[in-house]
């Protein structure tokens, strides 16, 4: 059996493969799904090569669904917060959010032009799914897009309704494939092919271990800008080829959804959600114009927090304010290392009119850093 922390299920290399070591200390897996309950899952889109036919390709494309509590149990809510850091994206239920603290269903991540019918297909999942459930409710699930035009036929609509239940009805637990799948497919990061990436850190507090695990779709930054382990190294990369068939504009951004086991509430959820941004920023992103910057964080824990028919009162138990630094810590330091995953994990990648995007050379990013053999 491979080492989760050094290579994914299929036996691609991840940053800790290359010896490329960012600080705290991981779960079993390394990735979101070592919180309990939670499941990721796949749908991957790849056909046809040359010329861009809208609506028939190329295609580089698909959707990711994360299941925030498992599949029988995930239209109970969990306490959550987000964070928009740029707000040039788009994060679907995040007025609910802000109202109340909460979301239920599966989140999925998908190409700009597709997060609407995600969002509605995951309704229709939920309608067949739990019989009734909705008959006089309401359903708001989150949904969340990055761009993928310069390697996908993304006016061709490819993401079907088929597409997002397949995801949802797949997400498993245990490791996380990374790179060009799902919704990370078509995904460019400084320059290089990236898309999903995952990580995670455990925390002590109060004498309890929990985790804290980090999922992004990162399709962010300029290659100049490129920071691995606290060393801006994107000029050692500057004779590598960046062939294209059309000019890319830089459209970008990075979501990113946290999910941890310890007790917070929605305000404290909020604050952790913001803390993406310092993981991001060690990679050398500074929130372009052009970019969808936008966090979600959520806890598993304090399964009661929706009241019933009758008037009730609830409890929750959550992390004192005062307490919380190293659960931020552990947020920056797993949405880093999920970043660098997703570049680390991949291959070079050709999609509409020739656009070409290639991996981040493994043997030239240890030079960089002094790793080399």
């Amino acid at each position: 059996m491979t080492d989760p922390h050094r290579s994914t299920p299929s036996g691609k290399p991840r940053a800790r493969g290359l010896g490329l070591v960012v600080e705290g200390m991981p779960g079993p897996w390394n990735a979101i799904t070592d919180v309990p309950g939670v499941a990721v899952g796949y749908t991957t889109l790849i056909a046809g090569q040359g010329p861009l036919v809208v609506g028939q390709g190329p295609v580089r494309t698909g959707v990711t669904a994360i299941l925030p509590r498992p599949v029988e149990d995930v239209q109970a809510p969990v306490f959550a917060g987000f964070h928009s850091f740029n707000g040039n994206g788009e994060l679907t239920g995040v007025h609910y959010i802000a109202e109340a603290g909460k979301f239920a269903l599966p989140v999925t991540i998908t190409n700009t032009h597709s997060c609407g019918l995600t969002r509605d297909a995951t309704i229709r999942w939920a309608v067949r799914r739990f019989a009734g459930r909705f008959d006089e409710d309401f359903a708001l699930p989150v949904a969340a897009e990055t761009y993928d035009g310069f390697l996908n036929d993304i006016n061709g609509f490819h993401v079907r309704e088929d597409h997002v239940f397949a995801a949802i009805d797949g997400a498993v637990a245990g490791p996380v494939e990374e790179g060009s799948v799902g919704g990370g497919t078509g995904m460019k990061c400084f320059g290089f092919k990236a898309g999903s990436g995952t990580a995670s850190r455990r925390v002590t507090h109060g004498g309890t271990g929990y985790t804290l695990g980090a999922f992004v779709q990162a399709n962010f930054g300029a290659r100049g800008d490129l920071t691995v382990l606290g060393r801006r190294i994107g000029s050692a990369f500057d004779a590598v080829p960046m062939r294209r068939a059309t000019p890319d504009r830089d459209l970008s951004s990075i979501i990113a959804v946290i999910a941890t086991d310890a007790p917070f509430l929605p305000h404290q959820l909020r604050r952790i959600a913001q803390r993406a941004t310092v993981g991001v920023a060690r990679m050398g992103g500074f929130g372009r114009h052009g970019s969808g910057d936008i966090f979600l964080a959520f806890s598993t824990a304090n399964r009661a927090i929706m009241g019933g028919a009758g008037e009730a009162l609830l409890t929750a138990a959550w992390v004192p304010d005062e307490q919380i630094d190293a659960f931020f810590e552990a947020a920056a330091q797993a949405v880093e290392e999920a970043i660098l995953n997703a570049m680390v994990a991949n291959a070079d990648m050709e999609g509409r009119d020739g656009n070409f995007v290639p991996a981040i050379p493994h043997d030239r990013l240890r030079e960089a850093l002094g790793l080399s053999a």
